[in-house]
């Protein structure tokens, strides 16, 4: 299982962000996606699930109306759209599937 994430980086609060996560060594479409992120000092949470077909989905209360999850499945990736961003949403977001995680990609909102 190989998790690469990217498009992260520095915005400023009420912005906006697009990460990408390249999936390769397993079937991806047979596989529930998950995106996580760190904040310093805190555990990884889940913020938000996809389906394997992308048809159902469930966010984090923190990010719920924010943030949404979709998959393109026949390019093997999976993206966040965040939008709104909160100082509160800096961290290191990470892909994850089938119990593995990316190596993540920093976000941080501060202006």
């Amino acid at each position: 299982v190989q998790l690469v994430e990217s498009g992260g980086g520095l915005v400023q609060p009420g912005g906006s962000l697009r990460l990408s996560c390249a999936a390769s060594g397993f079937t991806f479409r047979k596989y529930v996606m998950n995106w996580g992120r760190q904040a310093p000092g805190k555990e990884r949470e889940v913020v938000a699930v996809s389906s394997m077909e992308g048809s159902s989905t469930n966010y984090a209360d923190s990010v719920k109306g924010r943030f949404t999850i979709s998959r393109d499945n026949a390019m093997n990736t999976v993206y966040l759209q965040m939008n709104t961003l909160k100082p509160e949403d800096t961290g290191v977001y990470y892909c994850g599937a089938l119990g593995h995680w990316g190596q993540g990609t920093q976000v941080t909102v501060s202006s």
